[in-house]
């Protein structure tokens, strides 16, 4: 028998769920998922471009998808970045690369992270999108470690059409997102 992936179980199980909890008449009104935005910030690339090469590929091997790199919009003295100059690569998930990515986000990086207890449920933007931040890039399982040049951190943006947050926490949560559980004071 072949395992149900994410979309099609979201689609034959979870809209049908999350109808009764959230009392909605309309399939159009449950909230779905509508993409994911991996970003690797690399500051760095601006003096070194093998840096740059690096976090791409990294970027690539991770999502399954070219990365397109982010370029600075101002200049900032400071750090040391010029007006277009390469700050980052990112990628954005849409359709079923972006179930398969946050099925294994959730079943196999998260649970594999150092003192996991759950997902912060305070992450949530006020509109209905989750961030969450990675630390380094070693967690996945396609990144081979004895070839890595630098460990780089990573931010995931889970952009959901959910009106409140309320809805996108029921959303992620039925989709199998560990979220801490809060404890009561009394």
């Amino acid at each position: 028998m072949k395992k149900k992936n994410l979309r099609e179980k979201y689609k034959t199980e979870i809209i049908n769920e999350l109808m009764k909890t959230l009392e909605y008449e309309n399939i159009l009104q449950v909230p779905r998922l509508e993409k994911i935005v991996v970003n690797m910030g690399m500051g760095e690339a601006m003096s070194d471009s093998k840096f740059l090469d690096g976090g791409v590929s990294d970027l690539k091997l991770i999502t399954g998808q070219k990365p397109i790199i982010t370029r600075a919009k101002k200049a900032i003295a400071t750090f040391k970045i010029r007006e277009g100059g390469p700050v980052g690569c990112m990628v954005t998930l849409r359709g079923q690369r972006m179930y398969d990515f946050f099925s294994k986000l959730v079943n196999f990086i998260l649970p594999r992270l150092r003192d996991f207890r759950g997902v912060s449920p305070k992450s949530f933007d006020g509109k209905g999108n989750y961030n969450l931040g990675l630390k380094e890039q070693t967690v996945f399982p396609e990144i081979n470690y004895d070839k890595l040049d630098n460990v780089r951190g990573m931010d995931i943006a889970i952009v959901t059409t959910a009106k409140t947050n309320e809805e996108a926490k029921t959303l992620l949560s039925a989709l199998g997102m560990p979220f801490k559980k809060v404890r009561s004071e009394g």
